[in-house]
């Protein structure tokens, strides 16, 4: 890999994914990764995203093209939100 090719926004949303499969494994806190994500857009070649991530593990099992993976998990979070604000809708009839 050339460090000092120019990024492209692919290659920054890779590092981001990369970024939230560490933080959901615990090697990352919500802080680190929200200061890691926040660089990756202010990176500009491939070098600047590779440091990002240089004190992180190899992940040993690769994604597909994260548009299927993507699309499942904002469906989840969509739900989750749903259901709080059923149950948060009902909370407040029930103590009215």
């Amino acid at each position: 890999m050339d460090v000092e090719l120019r990024a492209s926004d692919d290659d920054r949303n890779r590092v981001v994914a990369e970024l939230h499969r560490h933080t959901a494994a615990g090697r990352l806190t919500l802080d680190e990764f929200s200061d890691r994500a926040g660089a990756v857009w202010t990176a500009r070649t491939l070098g600047d995203l590779a440091a990002l991530t240089r004190d992180l593990p190899a992940l040993s099992d690769p994604p597909g093209d994260g548009v299927g993976h993507g699309r499942r998990e904002l469906l989840m979070l969509f739900a989750a939100a749903a259901l709080t604000l059923l149950l948060l809708g009902g909370f407040l009839a029930i103590t009215r």
